[in-house]
């Protein structure tokens, strides 16, 4: 997962520029961060450490394509990008069958609601939404968070193959906040009561004062697809309403994506 701060550190060259133009274009396109509205020539010449003249030689290029536009005298991501990005199967066919569900969850709820798959040792966030007392918090549709510190990635870790837990724990994990999770066992022990309970409770380890309940989305032959959450502040949350809620959601999502692929199989 890349950090606030590694943002703000630019790429060794050494490491970053290779000999492929596509290495070249991938590093501009990730030099853009969540809040960054737009990026100078500089800026992005700074954070990909690639030779100027080469940032702005493909920078036209993804200009011309539409994966970068014009902002003033800079660059911001184009809406190319973004038209793709609605064309992934897996994002796409889960999101379109989960939404309605979700929408159901947040107003029920009046909570924030999340919906996500994982990617490597990482979830991906397919689609947030807001409930009517719905709070900030360090998640976005698009956005990334590690595996071990919410409810939604614990229990896409509870049901990864043992090579992805493995992985994730060969290196330490960061910790959030002082509730964070980080011990090899610990993990591993709790991993373990989710698969036995069938959902994940997380209690202030991403961001003090706020918990999440997350259950996975199973799709054809019992196989994990995604998950299902809510996140509220622990202020106001119930564990006995949101538990019974976000199974439920799940539960529900999971009937129609598995009709969804056995339709499609006996096609």
């Amino acid at each position: 997962m890349i950090t606030a701060a590694a943002a703000l550190t630019p790429i060794d060259p050494v490491q970053g520029e290779t000999d492929t133009v596509l290495s070249k274009v991938r590093l501009i396109l990730e030099a853009f961060r969540p809040d960054d509205e737009g990026l100078s020539l500089a800026e992005l010449v700074r954070r990909t450490g690639l030779r100027k003249a080469t940032v702005y030689r493909l920078s036209q290029e993804l200009v011309a394509w539409g994966a970068l536009e014009r902002a003033g005298l800079g660059y911001r991501l184009g809406l190319r990008l973004f038209e793709l990005g609605q064309l992934a199967p897996r994002r796409r066919i889960l999101r379109d069958i989960a939404l309605p569900y979700l929408e159901e969850l947040a107003q029920a709820t009046r909570e924030t609601v999340h919906c996500a798959v994982r990617d490597g040792t990482e979830l991906l966030y397919i689609e947030k939404l807001g409930g009517h007392r719905s709070v900030t918090r360090p998640s976005r549709t698009g956005g990334r968070m590690p595996l071990h510190c919410t409810a939604t990635g614990k229990v896409l870790l509870a049901h990864a193959p043992s090579r992805v837990v493995n992985e994730l724990l060969a290196h330490p994990l960061p910790r959030f906040t002082g509730h964070t999770v980080i011990a090899p066992r610990l993990l591993r022990t709790e991993l373990e009561r989710i698969r036995r309970a069938g959902y994940a409770v997380e209690s202030e380890e991403t961001r003090v004062g706020y918990l999440s309940v997350a259950a996975p989305v199973r799709a054809a032959r019992g196989r994990v697809a995604g998950a299902v959450s809510v996140a509220a502040p622990t202020s106001r949350t119930q564990l006995q309403r949101l538990v019974p809620a976000v199974l439920a959601t799940a539960g529900r999502i999971s009937e129609r994506l598995t009709e969804y692929e056995l339709d499609q199989e006996s096609r």
